[in-house]
């Protein structure tokens, strides 16, 4: 099969575009990224609106056309199960995908009152009272998590659940969240993590400023 694409928009502010992307690299996929115009309607929407619905990330494998994380990860899923993005056990892989659906259907005030930007930081920063059960909810998912596998993920090795929950590590570092220990050396392990490393540096290497993303964040 020829290599795949997968369509991306930006690496600083696009927390969809993450979480597919590391579902493809901790898949093995051989892709290569197909950045889009960041000025794009559907782009826009995506970082703007936050929604998850949009077609980015879109991956293209072969004539397989798949859009939406938790589409494209039980695809690569299918495609890649020696990858194991999902736990081999059956009661930690019903908890892994409701845990991350949660993470793709919820936390709308998370995402409204710290958009990811990973080049930003902010030293104070105060969360407004509709997003506070919302930092709350992650709290206890991620020692839920931890307490119960063990880690040094969320479930024991790395799955999707936690290239779901990844952008939240940034937004948490990013707007100066405090957590409980055991949490924040959750988020370091995140952020030392090689795919994320490279991430981040792409993020790092983008342009300042994305015209009037800020204004209307």
């Amino acid at each position: 099969m020829t290599q795949a694409t997968l369509t991306i928009s930006s690496k600083n502010y696009s927390s969809w575009s993450l979480r597919g992307w590391l579902l493809c690299k901790m898949s093995g996929l051989d892709f290569r990224e197909e950045p889009v115009d960041p000025t794009d309607a559907d782009v826009r929407q995506e970082l703007l609106l936050l929604s998850p619905t949009v077609r980015v990330p879109r991956l293209t494998h072969g004539k397989v056309q798949v859009w939406d994380t938790l589409a494209i990860a039980g695809y690569l899923n299918e495609c890649f199960p020696e990858a194991k993005l999902y736990p081999e056990d059956i009661v930690a892989r019903a908890h892994c995908r409701a845990v991350s659906g949660e993470m793709h259907a919820g936390f709308y005030n998370l995402r409204s009152a710290l958009p990811m930007n990973i080049k930003a930081r902010h030293e104070r920063f105060k969360i407004f009272s509709g997003a506070r059960p919302d930092v709350e909810r992650v709290r206890e998912i991620w020692s839920e998590c931890l307490e119960t596998y063990g880690g040094p993920f969320l479930f024991g090795p790395a799955t999707m659940a936690d290239a779901m929950f990844a952008p939240v590590c940034t937004r948490l570092r990013t707007y100066a969240v405090t957590l409980e220990p055991e949490l924040e050396a959750y988020i370091d392990r995140i952020l030392d993590w090689a795919p994320m490393k490279e991430w981040i540096a792409g993020a790092l290497a983008e342009p300042e400023e994305i015209e009037e993303l800020e204004v209307e964040f």
